[in-house]
């Protein structure tokens, strides 16, 4: 008979595998969270904190933003690259991506972007001053882009070096004050890493396998979508070909079901699952236990969409809305903002899902996470704007 799980622990099961469902205290082993996320996903908006310094420090309140940047420059424990957005990954994982360099050069080389990328003279003429000067930034270079300007367009240079760090040509080195350095590929990654390892089939059964197991259970299209490092052919083709892989049903939120594919041990990870922290969470809007909107919405009945490239007059929530999780529900979001010279911690506005009601309880858990997100960022003061 076909496993089925209760929507209840299809949620904590979820919550589990995210490092979500303990409370966020105890020693911190920062790699190893990285490690059983997968990856740690970078962003440039610094609203309260950068969303990697959040989903970290919501795993562990004992994390602090320059732990990050030293496993990646001095530890060299992680490595920059692209899963569905920048990312840092596990140095331990860079064998089991060489075929996503491959999957990405071929992408580019067959788009527009070929066409505006620097020629293969003026690449060489770039590592050159990398390899004579060091990491360099963007800011090292001085062409400028050409035509019409638009959003997206990029002076010849930078395409140039973001072709080259695509496929593994050249790694980032480091970050400062979140501007990438680039270096020569070898100058970064071990060795051990770079040389020979896994063929591309060995590769592909990694990291289908690697996704399912961080992730609990899911679709082929989540399986596909966790790394976005395959094709969804490629994940059809594992899952026939494995053996170890069990069909189960998950119920929905609105009880409905849903078959997906589930690890062999799917059942003492069901046993272990214990009952998530009662805490209230403030999640960061790229958190990756709300990344995938449609498995949200479907385990936990959660609408949410982030609006920071909506237009304001157009906005149903606001700029930079959190969702706010206590134990295993969504319970509404809230609206913060943060000004770090001055100390301070804005609260403009906040709403409650459905059938949600606000209590003393309630307002005290949130006040007690605010307070520990104003610690983490330096803030002595929470500024209310709104009233419930």
């Amino acid at each position: 008979m076909t496993l089925k799980i209760d929507n209840k622990t299809a949620r904590r099961l979820w919550l589990s595998v995210q490092g979500l469902a303990q409370t966020p205290t105890g020693p911190l082993d920062l790699l190893q969270i990285i490690k059983d996320l997968g990856f740690v996903q970078l962003d440039t908006i610094r609203n309260v904190t950068r969303a990697h310094h959040h989903i970290l420090w919501s795993r562990n309140q004992n994390y602090r933003e320059p732990m990050l940047w030293k496993l990646l420059a001095e530890d060299r424990a992680l490595f920059e690259h692209f899963t569905h957005d920048a990312s840092l990954i596990p140095m331990d994982f860079y064998p089991m991506w060489k075929r996503q360099f491959l999957r990405i050069k071929k992408k580019i080389d067959g788009s527009w972007y070929a066409s505006s990328k620097m020629n293969e003279a003026e690449h060489h003429a770039i590592k050159a001053r990398i390899e004579q000067e060091g990491p360099l930034s963007t800011r090292a270079f001085d062409t400028k882009a050409l035509g019409k300007k638009e959003m997206w367009q990029r002076p010849p240079h930078k395409r140039a070096l973001d072709y080259m760090w695509y496929c593994g040509e050249l790694s980032t080195s480091y970050r400062e004050n979140f501007i990438k350095f680039y270096d020569l590929t070898h100058r970064v990654i071990p060795q051990d890493k770079l040389a020979d390892g896994p063929d591309d089939q060995e590769q592909m059964n990694w990291l289908c396998g690697a996704a399912l197991e961080r992730i609990g259970f899911g679709t082929i299209g989540e399986i596909q979508r966790f790394w976005d490092a395959l094709d969804t052919s490629d994940v059809k083709e594992w899952a026939m070909d494995n053996q170890n892989l069990i069909a189960v049903e998950i119920e929905n939120r609105d009880h409905s079901w849903t078959q997906v594919l589930a690890p062999a041990n799917i059942e003492q990870r069901l046993a272990a699952c214990t009952a998530s922290t009662s805490r209230l969470r403030v999640l960061n809007p790229f958190d990756p236990a709300i990344r995938d909107r449609n498995r949200l919405k479907r385990l936990f009945g959660f609408d949410y969409k982030i609006e920071i490239f909506v237009p304001a007059a157009k906005r149903k929530w606001g700029y930079y809305v959190y969702p706010m999780l206590e134990g295993d529900r969504f319970i509404g979001r809230v609206e913060l903002k943060a000004d770090r010279k001055q100390g301070l911690l804005f609260v403009p506005q906040i709403w409650l899902e459905p059938n949600v009601k606000w209590t003393q309880a309630r307002a005290g858990k949130l006040n007690a996470e605010l307070a520990r997100l104003a610690g983490f960022i330096g803030a002595t003061d929470i500024r209310w704007n709104c009233a419930l």
